[in-house]
């Protein structure tokens, strides 16, 4: 049953916790599809590799050569231990970052490192091509695609994993917030813009979801600010997450999800994503217990995430309207705590702009380290707090790995210029 609210006569000014701060998050490279991205990397929450015979790129990202003059490795012998021998398409067995399970490093056309030193383009992942990008993927998905592959490569994770030793993604499936297998509704939907303010980031479409409906005015939006959706549902453990100033209901609903198994490039020290989120909430319910959440639950949880979700800002806020990030809103006297910064322009077209006042953060990225190779679970999910009205939407997209031979740190900032 829908619980109704009254916005109070005046809101009171968002605490300390709720104010702006910088992460210090890694990241960086341009939109593309699966090739490696990099960017210098911080001091804590990380996984580091070291490079043989490679070179920094202009994102920081470390490469390979062709196979070196002076390796002496023999044709049946893993020399680096990256798991290939030259028998088995290794093209630089004296480099760890180089074999058939790397992803390619893109070098720019400055041909400069992220240290400022000179490098070659190299053929990383030893398919006889340097610095060769994969086309995009997600042309063409339908809106209510049924297939939750299609909500991986909506985001650009193109390659799917073999049952042998390849990376990709190995598995994906609609859930709920607590990882139980949903059934397919309009919470969640492909699309190629959320307006004509706010197009996809990478490739054609971006992967969406919504505790009311994934969905633009245009093509069966909701035609409200509230969407009844799954109903009751049941939040990972340590969630919804308190803010301090700000704790939240523990009740959820109309919560949904997209749940990854992801097999890591052998040559991968972290990965990163865009988002940016949405929600009827802002700013009336601002420091109150009705706070929707987005979270990326990360199994294993990498060290610097909080009960594993790894979307958070500086002070630990999770993604809802307490986050420091809320800067896209229309001006409203009755609210001089938001100074709206980036205005109200990418509300519109997408319902959040005449079916109630809304705000979004704009678009995010969260980078988080992961080891060479490793198998590990990301848990997308989005739910309304305290009651199942003024809903809130999410958009995904530009999924990149990171493939810098250094430090990756957990941590979410406004996407680089």
């Amino acid at each position: 049953m829908q619980l109704l609210r009254y916005t109070p006569a005046v809101l009171a000014v968002v605490m300390g916790a709720c104010s702006a701060g910088n992460n210090n998050a890694s990241g960086g490279g341009d939109p593309g599809d699966e090739e490696g991205a990099g960017g210098s990397g911080g001091a804590t929450t990380a996984v580091t590799t070291s490079s043989q015979g490679g070179s920094a790129s202009s994102f920081g990202e470390t490469t390979g050569t062709s196979m070196q003059p002076g390796c002496d490795a023999q044709p049946d012998e893993d020399k680096d231990q990256d798991g290939f021998s030259i028998n088995q398409g290794d093209c630089n067995d004296c480099d760890a970052n180089v074999n058939p399970n790397a992803i390619e490093v893109i070098v720019d056309s400055s041909g400069m490192g992220g240290g400022g030193g000179a490098m070659e383009p190299a053929d990383e992942d030893c398919d006889g091509e340097i610095d060769n990008v994969a086309g995009p993927c997600d042309m063409g998905i339908p809106l209510a695609s049924t297939d939750p592959m299609d909500g991986a490569r909506a985001m650009e994770l193109c390659k799917t994993a073999t049952p042998q030793s390849d990376w990709g993604v190995v598995s994906a499936q609609w859930v709920r917030a607590n990882g139980v297998p949903a059934a397919v509704t309009d919470q969640w939907g492909i699309l190629p813009d959320f307006g004509p303010n706010v197009p996809a980031r990478a490739g054609e479409n971006m992967f969406v979801m919504s505790s009311g409906k994934a969905r633009l005015p245009s093509n069966g939006g909701c035609g409200s600010n509230i969407c009844t959706g799954t109903g009751l549902g049941v939040a990972p453990p340590g969630f919804p997450q308190d803010n301090p100033s700000c704790p939240p209901s523990t009740e959820i609903n109309d919560d949904v999800g997209l749940d990854l198994t992801i097999k890591a490039p052998s040559n991968a020290t972290g990965y990163q994503f865009d988002f940016d989120f949405y929600s009827f909430e802002f700013p009336e319910w601002v420091c109150n217990s009705f706070n929707d959440q987005f979270i990326a639950l990360v199994n294993p949880a990498p060290m610097g995430s909080i009960n594993g979700n790894v979307s958070f800002d500086s002070m630990g806020n999770a993604v809802s309207v307490n986050i420091a990030f809320f800067d896209v809103c229309a001006y409203d006297s009755f609210y001089p705590q938001f100074p709206c910064s980036l205005g109200p322009a990418e509300l519109s077209g997408n319902g959040f702009d005449i079916w109630d006042d809304a705000g979004a953060t704009s678009w995010l990225q969260t980078t988080a380290p992961i080891g060479p190779g490793e198998t590990f679970n990301v848990r997308f999910a989005i739910w309304d707090t305290g009651d199942d009205a003024w809903d809130s939407t999410v958009l995904i997209d530009n999924f990149k790995w990171i493939a810098n031979g250094g430090t990756v740190i957990v941590g979410t900032n406004p996407v680089p210029e």
